[in-house]
């Protein structure tokens, strides 16, 4: 966790910026709006080019912590296809998850000095209550 914390840090003083929009663009990865059905956004990467997919048709809270979520993938999990490993392999990508997640997190509420209540978090960034319960989180 504290490599997540420490590269947070890192990004946002050489791009002094906590947006994962403008990280993503300073960065050379691209975002695709599209129509996801009910998906809300992924990563991919083809011949070297880092794409983030996100959802068109959700509002922009959730893009914006989809943006953040698909960029922790960009940067801790280039290589890893998570939809594939759950679809057909036995890998568990809860790890790997769980760190997109911290990273998203921590991005996001890097810049606030008070601290954003749970359910601030729930209702501004669309963030899962269910996956905040999940890692303990109170405050952050």
């Amino acid at each position: 966790m504290d490599a997540i914390t420490s590269r947070v840090k890192s990004l946002i003083n050489k791009f002094d910026t906590n947006c994962p929009f403008k990280l993503a663009n300073a960065l050379g990865i691209v975002i695709l709006y599209e129509d996801l059905g009910k998906i809300l956004g992924y990563y991919s990467s083809h011949f070297r080019i880092k794409i983030i997919h996100i959802n068109q048709n959700v509002d922009e809270g959730q893009q914006t912590f989809t943006c953040a979520h698909e960029l922790g993938h960009a940067i801790f999990h280039p290589a890893a296809n998570t939809p594939f490993l759950k679809k057909h392999t036995l890998f568990s990508t809860d790890r790997i998850e769980l760190e997109a997640h911290l990273f998203a997190m921590k991005l996001l509420f890097s810049n606030i000095n008070d601290t954003v209540s749970f359910d601030e978090a729930v209702k501004n960034y669309r963030i899962p209550r269910q996956l905040l319960n999940n890692i303990g989180v109170k405050n952050f």
